[in-house]
């Protein structure tokens, strides 16, 4: 599996690139992945994401908006297991999770805001792919988004992580931490 570039590399390298200015938590033993984004827009309630996590992933990245309610949890170990098994790259939601300790051993990535123990309700409200918009950044289903430690990234439309060249970017970063000595002179 060919390695994700750094975060902090892209946005060097891409002006376009959106950082999202929420400060997540991050779970699951995939700490960075990438892929084309699939959308939640819900509040308090799980139906939606269990139906969608129940499908077919492949590589998506499954953002859900829940307002940012830190009230309920709207992902857990159960459905950790179950995305994990159905080929989805990780979640990023702007609400909670539960079960931290199971999540931290399963497949999967997740940002999210932290946890609390109580489970979403099940009343099957809400939106499914709708661009969704939080932190700064608008999330489009389609687009792509890589996440790792430093953060969460949106692409420009059109493009992945491989798209973007920046080994201009990491070898000017290098060469600065090197410090003068390793400058040539003219």
């Amino acid at each position: 599996m060919k390695a994700i570039p750094k975060t902090t590399d892209l946005c060097d390298a891409c002006d376009d690139a959106q950082a999202c200015a929420v400060l997540f938590q991050s779970y699951g033993l995939r700490r960075s992945f990438t892929g084309p984004i699939r959308t939640l827009r819900i509040h308090e309630d799980i139906a939606l994401m269990r139906d969608t996590v129940s499908q077919a992933g492949q590589g998506q990245v499954l953002v859900i908006d829940g307002g940012g309610s830190v009230a309920r949890a709207l992902f857990g170990d159960v459905m950790a297991e179950l995305a994990s098994r159905n080929g989805w790259a990780g979640l990023v939601i702007h609400g909670v999770v539960r079960d931290a300790i199971e999540l931290n051993g399963i497949d999967i990535g997740v940002k999210a805001l932290g946890t609390v123990p109580k489970r979403g309700n099940r009343t099957g409200a809400g939106e499914r792919d709708v661009p969704v918009h939080f932190g700064g950044v608008t999330f489009m289903p389609g687009d792509h988004v890589v996440v790792d430690a430093d953060g969460v990234i949106v692409l420009p439309t059109g493009l992945t992580a491989a798209d973007i060249a920046i080994e201009d970017v990491v070898a000017a970063t290098a060469a600065y931490a090197a410090g003068p000595a390793a400058t040539p002179k003219p």
